[in-house]
């Protein structure tokens, strides 16, 4: 097989995904739009504010693509995308009233605009009509994996809760969010991706491998982003996941290495949450190295997603899926 090595000089240029996904992804936004339609007036209206709120859709391209590198030519990835993107906004919305937050890609929140109890409950109808979609599909190897993941995901919620405020919190425990709230999504996007193409079993491991990896890779990103990015091209506002006393890796790895003073900054900052001393915790953690250890995790992750690849055969969409293990960590450069 071709290996898939890492070019670090190359950005990673998504548009050229997005334009060899473009027509699959067209009709999954077409799908998400029919599907999301109720006679319910309030869930049209939720509905049609996240889908006015953009994003890149990450999750379901994903799914297209594995499935294109696959060699699949039906149509049920079609409904396999818009059933990623409804469980990953279900989740968008229940983590907003979770952390009480009002702005999500530089703009409100849903819960900030129509309140925590209609967030929650739009959450629960997206859910719902997820797995209205996934009977549709009639084929019970993916409800399983599907199922599993929805629940896996609800696991690191409440992972992710008990944590907040937790200074303690080590980096392994930190991963084991980031894998059930972040990287088994990812993981099922690519593998059923290999599913619907017939892949050998060992092809489609390697496909949630993939996935697993970029999803780590992304996520680890992310939170390195909420140190060196603003809203204007993040999306939220530094310093976020300090005010709600989360512990991610930049602050678990300044703890380990900034002075005992830095230390007790630190520790005050993740049990008490707020932003009274915002620029003297960023000076600690950017002190303390933890970017650049943060930075590195990230690039591990994406280059373990690249050589994955390395199990297909060679082609465009092998090639845009590589392309996105370096967009995954390139955000942060």
């Amino acid at each position: 097989m071709n290996s898939m090595p890492a070019d670090a000089s190359r950005p990673a240029d998504f548009a050229q995904v997005r334009d060899l996904a473009a027509a699959d992804m067209q009709r999954v936004d077409t799908l998400i739009r029919q599907r999301l339609s109720s006679d319910v007036v309030l869930i049209n209206q939720i509905a049609d504010h996240i889908i006015a709120s953009g994003g890149k859709r990450l999750r379901p391209m994903l799914h297209v693509l594995a499935a294109g590198a696959a060699g699949y030519r039906g149509d049920h990835h079609t409904k396999l995308a818009a059933i990623i993107e409804f469980i990953h906004t279900s989740t968008l919305l229940h983590d907003d009233v979770v952390d009480e937050s009002d702005l999500r890609r530089g703009r409100k929140t849903a819960n900030a605009l129509w309140g925590n109890a209609a967030s929650v409950l739009v959450g629960d109808f997206l859910y719902s009509r997820s797995f209205q979609l996934m009977v549709e599909l009639d084929d019970m190897r993916i409800m399983r994996i599907l199922a599993d993941t929805t629940n896996t995901i609800a696991e690191g919620e409440v992972l992710q809760l008990l944590n907040i405020g937790n200074a303690d919190v080590s980096e392994a425990a930190y991963l084991a969010v980031i894998e059930r709230k972040t990287a088994v999504l990812f993981a099922a996007a690519t593998e059923l991706g290999g599913i619907l193409g017939g892949l050998p079993e060992a092809q489609v491991t390697a496909l949630r491998r993939y996935g697993m990896e970029l999803g780590y890779a992304f996520q680890i990103a992310d939170d390195l982003l909420d140190y060196v990015s603003d809203a204007g091209t993040l999306g939220k506002n530094i310093g976020d996941d300090l005010a709600e006393g989360k512990p991610t890796l930049p602050l678990i790895y300044a703890l380990e290495k900034a002075n005992p003073e830095q230390v007790q900054s630190l520790r005050h900052a993740i049990e008490h949450g707020g932003l009274d001393s915002l620029d003297r915790i960023i000076a600690s953690i950017r002190d303390s190295g933890a970017l650049e250890r943060t930075r590195e995790r990230a690039l591990v992750h994406a280059q373990a997603a690249r050589e994955a690849l390395s199990a297909l055969p060679a082609s465009a969409y092998r090639d845009a899926l590589a392309t996105l293990a370096d967009y995954s960590v390139q955000r942060t450069f």
